[in-house]
């Protein structure tokens, strides 16, 4: 059964097109490719940062936030639709590589198995690699997030900056040691983005919002999806002969059990914020 010509061609896009099949990362070619730009860039981004909150707080009362008009909204439609097209690129391009180097594996290799755990030896270019490198150049476009909280609520988290720069550093691995299971990384992360990301433009636009904690739910779903993932990889990396890049996924792995940890600590106190306000209220009432 033929596919619609449209549907070949949106497919040609994302998975055949010769920008796709031939990228390679390169320091000297491939834009934010080397550790001095990654980690000029973060210390810049925790500069303006840091110099945005002290002049509001010299300059601007306290309770007046900046007006931003459709600048949110903007942001969070360009990053809902970069995300999707990043996650629909990736499956395209797994999908690809799967038909074209199955016959590689012979029976030594599944696609779950690929898909967890890179072969020894693997290069980062091809598909995937192009899909992952995209999705490593929208980390920088979602730190501009940041100014737009610190100009509208005043506030300032380190926890905030931190959790902004980590999604740089690790994507920056995946590309730069060949990481396995960063092709289901990406694909968990780009649909939670998408999602999240359309909702708040939805909400930024002024329709009403969920009735539930939309963002955390999602954000602890895709904390559990990559556990169990991990979990996998470990498996194949001691049982199934080793997988690529394992170094960098043992130091994501770290990176991701301090947010991890961060993360549910944050709402663990919120919610008890929230409880302690509720009673309050029932006291006063």
């Amino acid at each position: 059964m033929r596919s619609h010509p449209m549907l070949r061609r949106l497919n040609y896009l994302l998975s055949e097109h010769p920008s796709v099949v031939g990228f390679r990362w390169s320091h000297a070619q491939s834009w934010g490719a080397t550790w001095a730009f990654l980690f000029s860039f973060i210390s810049f981004y925790f500069a303006v940062s840091v110099t945005l909150h002290l002049l509001l707080l010299l300059f601007r009362h306290r309770t007046r936030p900046v007006p931003l008009g459709p600048l949110p909204a903007l942001h969070s439609l360009v990053m809902s639709l970069i995300s999707a097209a990043t996650l629909a690129g990736t499956l395209a391009s797994a999908a690809a590589e799967i038909r074209d180097t199955r016959w590689l594996w012979g029976r030594t290799r599944t696609p779950i198995q690929w898909l967890l755990c890179f072969p020894l030896g693997t290069r980062p270019s091809g598909r995937v690699f192009f899909w992952s490198y995209i999705f490593y150049l929208s980390r920088y476009l979602h730190v501009i997030r940041t100014f737009f909280t610190i100009l509208r609520r005043r506030k300032l988290s380190l926890f905030h900056l931190f959790a902004n720069s980590i999604p740089m550093v690790m994507s920056f691995l995946w590309l730069e040691f060949s990481q396995s299971f960063q092709v289901l990384e990406i694909v968990f992360t780009t649909f939670t983005y998408s999602i999240v990301y359309g909702y708040r433009f939805w909400t930024e636009l002024g329709l009403p919002t969920a009735s539930f904690p939309l963002v955390a739910n999602i954000q602890i779903i895709l904390l559990g999806l990559n556990l169990i993932c991990h979990c996998g990889v470990l498996f194949l990396q001691v049982w199934g002969g080793g997988c690529n890049g394992i170094g960098a996924w043992a130091f994501n792995s770290v990176i991701n059990g301090a947010f991890l940890f961060m993360f549910l600590n944050s709402l663990v106190r919120m919610r008890w914020i929230r409880r302690k306000a509720m009673e309050s209220n029932g006291k006063i009432d």
